[in-house]
């Protein structure tokens, strides 16, 4: 092991020693465009290394930064060429082309400095700096012997590659001569030896050869192209000196006056002309023409006017582009013909706009002034207006005329006038002119507002809001401004509106009906023409308003118009029925007296006697709704106590309570029963009335019907028709002889009621006449009883029996509301009773009296009514 150590420290020191005998530096050469792999020098042994040892050491060059084409093998320690070499990339005209490479070896560490000349072979050719090259010579001033350098061509070679020699084709007019700048390089000159002839030849093309000194040699050629230019010896000619053109003063701009033309001898620049002009004549001709400097041609660039200038002179000059240039000149006289080409014109003086539409005929509302440039016939002019309505022209003086006003004018059908004055002259053709005057009609107050219609019918419904809107007016008035602002009011002025009561309220003398002014319901809005409600309207107060709205213009004198507005209230069920109050009958009075005391107050009293059959009416409850139609329709149920059934029963319509079965002691002396009164209305209104029945024995049920009778017959018919409850008969079989009297006691004393009735109705003030007949009210009979209903108002009668009648059409005639006195209210139709009810209308100015032949027979049959 130290043998071999000290071996190889000796071949190191040996060889280091070499090393720096040697200089420490390995040259090669290679020539560029070598091959990949070929060897350029064994390395390994060229630093003293065994075989194998480069390998085992590592051997390898050291990049520096540019790629050296060149490698050392790994296994032989060869330096090798690994890609292409190119001297005139690597190292471009420097000579020699020397690369200094580092090579490293390993264990130990050493760097060894190898330097690679890379030689030139002849693998460029020369290049000029163009393939071709153009010179222009003039003819005439380029002599013989003139010299033109000429750029030489470049060899990126270097040394006897890159000496160039130069060669020029045959000519009889140029030759080469080759000058030397220095010692390298050598500029060609072309000499011209002959002089040059462009009419002969124009052009001369030429080749020039560059070669170099390498073995094989190369070549490089440019084409020379040599242009013999012309002389400009020749100035342009016009083919005329004077142009003379005619053209009428009507002729539009643009139009072509005339086209000059002149020629020039040379060629190519010398040869191309530009036109100009250089003289007006007068100056004004400066802005009527222009030329075209490229044609010649000559347009028109202003209207011509014979009354101004009649003829124009101009100086054209044509000049060639040559150097220096050459120039002719000819002249154009341009002369202008008269036509008609001025049409009249018509100029508004003074303009009075704008025209009342009251304005008089013959009114001035404008002058006008009329002319034409023109002369003798084609300056005579004639106007007139067009539409030839409403205005016409009036001449006051030669060219001078007057507009004036020849037809009445309405604003509200016209309110402008698009008024045209046009004149025409006496040319051929004739030439028309035309001046449009806007003329406004003014408004005065001639129209009085009108509505959309004479009579508006307006529904509401009762208990409106106050405030609410009712219905919209709207009236026009075609006038305009302050004559067309409408404004509305409801007027007062001797208009009364007709109020009709509900039955069995109290009443003024005139039956109901009063002078009220509709301002106190309602109200409109003095603009927009809205009608509204002042207070809530009640149906069973008012039924029919009528009224009239006036609609007012704001003009001087204001003017008016009307409208009729008919407002309908519509019924609602707002009222519940309401029991009629006792009034201290002497029925009643003695039915409290069986029954003893202990008595309440607000209670309806009847009797019974035991053993009364079932179907015997007992008492009768009596009410009434102050609403219509349907909502005052009423019925009548018994609140029956849960889990049996007692010994009455009421009618659904009639209200009258009857017994149900036969009365026995068992029932106790007395019965409580509560009916409910209920309309028919949306949503149903109801009322209690409460009925307290005594049980007396046969005996005292006689004595009590006896007692009745005859204190009914005594009572006013006022206290009957007020009474809540009515006794119903005694027990017929029991008391017959009783109830003969009663009958006679009740006929006479209806008779008497009857008689004055009809005293106190003939003498009865009459109600004010608000209105005309009232409609025809048909009067129905059912198996439910007869009931009717009337629009405006209406009265009912009521029987206690009888069976329903045949239908029955009663007319209404025109007589005055019975005489003041407590007013019945409507009953509501019975199935056991007739039930005749007679419209009455509310404005009846007839004052004979009129009763329903039911309502007599019923009398002389001996019933008798509750209510009237």
């Amino acid at each position: 092991m130290g043998e071999r150590c000290c071996a190889a420290l000796v071949r190191l020191l040996v060889l280091q020693a070499a090393w720096a005998l040697s200089g420490g530096q390995v040259r090669y050469s290679v020539p560029e465009e070598a091959k990949a792999g070929t060897v350029v020098g064994r390395l390994a042994q060229d630093l003293g290394l065994e075989a194998g040892e480069a390998e085992a050491r590592r051997l390898r060059l050291v990049a520096q930064g540019r790629r050296a084409s060149v490698e050392v093998s790994g296994a032989s320690g060869a330096l090798l060429v690994s890609s292409r070499l190119d001297r005139e990339e690597l190292c471009g005209k420097s000579a020699p082309c020397a690369l200094r490479l580092e090579v490293l070896l390993e264990r130990p560490l050493r760097v060894f400095h190898v330097q690679l000349e890379v030689t030139d072979i002849n693998d460029n050719a020369p290049v000029f700096p163009a393939a071709r090259k153009n010179l222009s010579m003039a003819e005439l001033t380029t002599l013989p012997g003139s010299r033109f350098p000429l750029e030489g061509a470049s060899d990126a070679d270097i040394g006897a590659n890159a000496q160039l020699t130069y060669t020029l084709s045959p000519s009889e007019h140029f030759s080469l001569d080759l000058q030397k700048s220095n010692e390298r390089n050598i500029e060609p000159e072309l000499v011209l030896t002959k002089a040059l002839d462009r009419e002969t030849i124009p052009v001369h093309r030429l080749v020039l050869t560059a070669t170099d000194g390498g073995r094989p040699s190369l070549t490089g050629t440019m084409e020379l192209v040599i242009s013999v230019l012309d002389v400009n010896d020749n100035a342009p000619q016009f083919n005329q000196s004077v142009y003379k053109v005619q053209l009428p003063e009507s002729a539009e701009v643009g139009s072509l006056v005339t086209r000059v033309n002149a020629t020039d001898a040379d060629e190519g620049i010398n040869s191309e002309v530009t036109y100009g002009v250089t003289n007006f004549i007068p100056p004004s001709g400066r802005d009527v023409i222009s030329i075209n400097p490229n044609t010649g041609e000559i347009h028109l660039t202003a209207a011509l006017d014979f009354e101004e200038v009649s003829v124009f002179d101009f100086r054209i000059e044509a000049r060639d582009k040559g150097t220096p240039s050459l120039s002719g000149h000819c002249k154009v006289v341009l002369e202008v013909l008269d036509v008609n080409d001025n049409a009249p014109e018509v100029w508004v003086t003074s303009l009075s706009v704008p025209v009342a539409e009251d304005a008089s005929v013959g009114t001035v509302v404008a002058l006008l002034s009329v002319s034409d440039r023109d002369s003798g016939e084609n300056g005579r002019v004639r106007c007139w207006v067009w539409p030839a309505s409403p205005f016409g022209l009036e001449a006051t003086f030669l060219g001078s005329y007057s507009l004036v006003l020849r037809e009445a004018l309405d604003r509200e059908r016209v309110s402008e006038y698009e008024v045209e004055v046009r004149a025409e002259d006496g040319g051929a053709p004739a030439l028309r002119a035309r001046r449009g005057l806007r003329v406004p009609v003014s408004d005065v107050n001639d129209n009085a507002p009108l509505f959309a219609q004479a009579v508006y019918t307006v529904l509401a419904r009762e208990n409106n809001a106050a405030g609410a809107e009712l219905a919209r007016l709207w009236a026009r008035d075609p006038d305009e401004a302050a004559n067309g602002r409408v404004s509305y009011s409801v007027w007062d002025g001797g208009l009364g509106v007709g109020v009709g009561g509900a039955a069995g309220s109290s009443s003024s003398s005139s039956g109901g009906m009063g002078w009220r002014p509709a301002s106190s319901y309602v109200s409109v809005d003095a603009e927009s023409g809205r009608l509204w409600a002042l207070q809530p309207l009640d149906y069973e107060e008012l039924q029919v308003l009528q009224f009239e709205v006036r609609a007012v213009d704001a003009g001087e004198p204001a003017l008016s118009g009307n409208a009729t507005v008919q407002l309908f209230v519509l019924d609602e069920n707002d009222n519940a029925p309401a029991l009629l109050p006792a009034a201290g009958s002497a029925a009643e009075a003695a039915a409290a007296a069986l029954a003893g005391a202990g008595s309440e107050s607000g209670t309806l009293w009847a009797w019974a006697a035991w053993g009364a059959p079932a179907g015997q009416v007992v008492a009768k409850i009596r009410a009434v709704d102050a609403d219509s139609g349907y909502n005052a329709w009423l019925r009548y149920e018994l609140c029956e106590p849960q889990g049996g059934k007692g010994p009455f029963r009421v009618g659904l319509y009639s209200g009258e309570v009857s017994t149900a079965r036969a009365l026995d002691e068992a029932d106790g002396p007395r019965q409580r029963l509560l009916i409910v009164v209920r309309d028919h209305g949306e949503p149903a209104r109801s009322a209690t009335a409460t009925l307290s029945v005594s049980l007396l024995e046969a005996a005292e049920a006689a004595l009590a019907a006896g007692s009745s009778a005859a204190s009914s017959s005594s009572s006013s018919a006022v206290s009957r028709s007020a009474a809540g409850a009515e006794l119903g008969p005694g027990a017929a079989s029991a008391a017959t002889n009783v109830w003969l009297v009663v009958a006679i006691c009740a006929v006479s004393s209806l008779f008497l009621l009857a008689v004055v009735l009809y005293g106190a109705s003939r003498w009865a003030p009459r109600a004010a006449v608000l209105s005309g007949p009232g409609p025809t009210t048909l009067v129905c009979a059912s198996e439910v009883g007869s009931w009717s209903y009337s629009q405006r108002h209406s009265r009912s009668l009521c029987v206690a029996d009888g069976a329903a009648k045949s239908d029955l059409m009663v007319f209404s005639p025109n007589f005055p509301p019975p005489p003041p006195g407590p007013a019945a209210k409507d009953t509501q139709p019975e199935p056991s009773a007739l039930l005749d009810t007679v419209s009455f209308p509310s404005f009846i100015p007839f004052s004979a009296p009129f009763y329903p032949l039911s309502y007599l027979m019923l009398l002389s049959a001996g019933s008798f009514p509750t209510a009237y």
